[in-house]
């Protein structure tokens, strides 16, 4: 994906769907997206060929069908999205978006023993 090319909300929506069910035909897309979100398929379509525009998605064609792909892993398009929102909406510094996450998200006693590892993890390497 080109380095300025974000992926949109709605976009995300799709991505999200490739990811899951890939390779999907773009009617499997449609039909789990357009009802709940009150979309149409010619607005799903135009989605799906943006993404391939942004080299976030490939597609085979197979007779008829279109056949999508993610050209990108998930995990790399969450680092790019979030690097964006720390950068717009914290000055790109973690720390205080993650004393704000903390401060104002419930989280379970999991999370929280998930969490007070990961920080016991990164004092112990600085």
């Amino acid at each position: 994906m080109a380095e300025s090319a974000t992926i949109s909300d709605a976009e995300w929506q799709v991505m999200n769907t490739v990811w899951q069910h890939q390779p999907v035909e773009s009617q499997q897309v449609i039909d789990l997206l357009a009802e709940p979100n009150e979309w149409t398929a010619a607005t799903i379509k135009t989605m799906l060929h943006r993404l391939v525009k942004k080299k976030a998605l490939t597609f085979d064609r197979d007779g008829k069908r279109y056949l999508y792909r993610a050209l990108m892993r998930r995990g790399d398009c969450v680092r790019r999205a979030s690097r964006s929102f720390l950068d717009r909406v914290f000055g790109g510094s973690a720390a205080p978006a993650l004393m704000h996450l903390v401060k104002n998200s419930k989280l379970t006693d999991d999370e929280l023993a998930e969490l007070r590892r990961l920080l016991d993890e990164k004092e112990k390497k600085s």
